[in-house]
């Protein structure tokens, strides 16, 4: 793997909204991109698939105008290739379309039956199979990590606690920003284990950006070690805990936690990331090893999977009330309008979670007070200028629908 790329791309976290002034140019060209998508979407039907919608057309023509005008402005020479959007607003309106191309290069629309990876959103499930832990008494968040006998010896053990671990307040160095990944050569079928990748983060010491703990900073090896507790407390792997407790429980059988096999099941989309010397989209849907995500954002779903899951483990139908309110705690993140309870990002009064992996950007988001759902499924991790372009079509599609409670502002 080129020197330096992970630290680039393998991005798996909330990011929010900074807004900046846009230049002639670059509106110039969101405008042309914009002409461009309206042309398929009107005249060739490449625009979407298996559309449906009850919103008025005024409505949906502006969600429409949103995710194209995202596209175009994350971007390079052609627009990001595809997106499956869905809303869910009882007493407003649904609307469930596919934009652009799951595979850019055979021309195949973007339907919504389309399998994503979801990056991060992973943790969503990581933290409710804890959560129920909790719930049977098998483990506290109170917790500290030296109790676990984890195989990998951690710093500061004997103060980081398991709530730590989940609210990204443990003070841990990231593992993908680690120096020592630059010196393997990594392909799809590279193997690692959760715990030398653990050993490896922490053999950096926590200096800037990194915070100390007590303090908000987003560390994917708080999510390691959450996997390796679980499977210390069950004596199972958390793959089969996910399956057995969520997965079949729920009937999510589109959602998969992968191990060694890092191809896509169908029917799915592929990933593009932009090439930084012709600024145009490489295919990059098979391009990491499950065992370096693992329990910090390996998972892959589509968005009929997710749009039950995010009102299941937003409005506590997983886990206890007590440990519902635990999860919805959420810190301080540094940034406006965005806080970080357990596994679960807070935003406009909006809950759920936003994943970044090579490739794909996913956002899943429910506002408990209307019942409302959110899903945002893009198939390049554009997460530059922030919040990324998932987050961004979230921020304007609650501008459009709920001005009360707009997210990512």
């Amino acid at each position: 793997m080129q020197k330096n790329y992970l630290m680039v791309t393998l991005h798996i976290f909330v990011r929010t909204k900074q807004y900046a002034l846009i230049g002639g140019n670059r509106v110039k060209r969101m405008v042309a991109y914009y002409l461009i998508f309206l042309f398929i979407f009107l005249f060739t039907g490449c625009g979407g698939n298996d559309h449906s919608s009850s919103f008025s057309i005024g409505t949906q023509q502006k969600i429409e105008h949103a995710v194209m005008s995202n596209l175009a402005k994350y971007g390079g020479t052609e627009p990001v290739p595809g997106v499956v959007v869905g809303i869910w607003a009882p007493g407003r309106g649904t609307f469930a379309k596919g934009f652009g191309y799951a595979d850019l290069w055979a021309k195949e629309p973007m339907d919504i039956s389309k399998k994503f990876r979801v990056g991060s959103n992973t943790k969503t499930f990581v933290v409710t199979v804890l959560l129920q832990l909790v719930d049977e008494g098998k483990l506290s968040l109170d917790d500290k990590l030296i109790k676990f006998d984890l195989g990998v010896n951690v710093p500061n053990a004997e103060n980081i606690t398991v709530r730590q671990l989940c609210n990204m307040t443990s003070g841990l160095f990231e593992v993908y920003h680690s120096p020592q990944l630059d010196e393997i050569d990594i392909t799809p079928y590279t193997k690692f284990n959760p715990r030398e990748l653990v050993a490896m983060a922490v053999e950096n010491a926590c200096t800037p950006p990194c915070k100390p703990q007590g303090t908000y900073y987003y560390s994917n090896t708080n999510y390691l070690l959450l996997g390796l507790i679980i499977e210390e407390v069950t004596g199972n792997r958390i793959e089969n805990e996910i399956r057995d407790r969520l997965l079949i429980p729920l009937g999510l059988i589109n959602t998969s936690f992968p191990v060694n096999d890092p191809r896509m099941p169908e029917p799915y989309s592929h990933g593009y990331t932009l090439d930084d010397e012709d600024n145009n989209w490489g295919d990059e849907t098979v391009l990491l090893p499950p065992s370096l995500t693992w329990a910090a954002g390996v998972m892959i779903s589509d968005m009929e999977d997710m749009k039950k899951w995010v009102k299941d483990y937003v409005t506590g139908s997983t886990n206890s009330a007590s440990t519902q309110v635990d999860r919805l705690t959420c810190v301080d993140t540094g940034r406006t309008n965005l806080g970080f309870g357990l596994g679960i990002a807070c935003t406009g009064g909006w809950f759920g979670y936003t994943g970044g992996i090579p490739g794909y950007n996913t956002a899943a988001y429910y506002l408990q007070s209307e019942n409302a759902t959110i899903i945002v499924f893009v198939n390049s991790q554009a997460e530059t200028p922030d919040p990324g372009v998932a987050n961004a079509i979230v921020h304007d599609i609650t501008e459009i629908l709920f001005p009360e409670n707009i997210a990512f502002y």
